[in-house]
This record gives C-alpha cells, structure tokens and sequence, in this order.
C-alpha cells in the first residue's frame, strides 16, 4: 500500500490540474482591438489582443480567439449627457466579460431574467474604449484636462482658470482667425458670426 503522503499528493496534483482546466473557461477582461463598427446597433466586432492557451491531451497549445461579435460599447455617460464617438478600425479596448448572460438586458433594458446560463462567456463582453498599448499612446499634458484628437494637434484644454481652443476653430463654418461680426452703430453688443466674405 502506498503512503497517505503519496496519495494526498497525488490528490492535490489532481485538483490543482482540475482547477487550472476550469480556470480556463472563466473570462475576466483581456485587451481587444476594434475590426468594426455597427453605427446602427452601436457594437463592435473586436479581436481579443491576447492568445489563448489551450490545453489538449496534456499538452499547451496557444490559438487566437475568434472574433467578438456585437460587443457593446462603453462610454462615458450620465446624468442626461453622453461624450460619444465613432470607433473605428485599429482602435484598442478593453473588453469585460459578465458574470451572466447579457443577452435580455441588452434587448429590453431593465432587470431580466438569464436567457441562457452561462458566465464570464466570451458572448457576453462589453468594449471599453480608451485604453492603449505603449506604441499608440497620445499625447497628455502635464496638468489639466483635454478632449483632443489622438496626435493632440486640436481641442480643447481646461487649465486653472483657463479654456484654450488649439487647432483650427470653426465658429458657424467660418475659420475662428478670421471670423467677423455684424455691428449696428449704438448698438450694446455685436451680431452673430458671420462668412469671412460676408
């Protein structure tokens, strides 16, 4: 007969590899990069940055995730207000997996019943826009905050006490540089902005 100190360590070796093989249908977040953009339905399709590690008759193997398909976006919004835009192609995300299938809330709204049991499903993913790897990090001042493009070359930066435009400005579709105003003679304020040929 075997000792009991063998025969534990066969045991603890056998629920560590059963640990390990569940382990590996439990999704938490992984980076993603956007293919697509559905305007209508407002999902992504994206392409998990991270290759999976399979395991098949003991053995590893590592393999790409399919493509996500209709995955919801996360952007910032409260309060009656949204910031919103467009992703496009290339774009990096973030994608987190629910605990529970999303499928009915994501129809209906409100609080819903599982359509299906399933958790932390690659189904079920959220895309969180705005997060980057080091090659596509922008620019970010020193202090203060900004909504700009991604080379920082136009926006808008809040300081202290101050609001800066920076990049070339319309106001009503005439260049901010060379913007005029309608004047009335007496008048106690100037009209609204007019073409630069008006």
């Amino acid at each position: 007969m075997r000792p009991v100190d063998e025969r534990t360590g066969d045991m603890g070796g056998m629920l560590q590899a059963g640990m390990r093989a569940a382990s590996y249908d439990v999704r938490v977040a992984m980076p993603g990069i956007v293919q697509s953009w559905d305007a209508d339905a407002q999902t992504v399709t994206v392409q998990v940055a991270i290759r999976e590690k399979v395991a098949n008759a003991g053995t590893e193997t590592e393999m790409e995730i399919p493509l996500l398909v209709d995955v919801p976006v996360v952007m910032p919004r409260a309060g009656g207000y949204s910031l919103v835009f467009a992703p496009t192609k290339g774009d990096e995300c973030l994608v987190v997996f629910a605990d529970c299938c999303i499928d009915s809330w994501w129809q209906s709204g409100g609080v819903q019943s599982q359509a299906e049991s399933r958790r932390h499903d690659l189904s079920d993913g959220f895309a969180i826009l705005g997060c980057w790897s080091q090659v596509r990090k922008p620019s970010i001042p020193r202090s203060g905050v900004r909504l700009q493009n991604d080379s920082g070359s136009a926006g808008i930066s809040i300081s202290g006490g101050s609001v800066n435009l920076f990049g070339h400005v319309t106001i009503n579709g005439s260049a901010y540089s060379s913007h005029k105003h309608s004047v009335s003679e007496g008048a106690t304020q100037t009209g609204e902005v007019l073409n630069p040929s008006g």
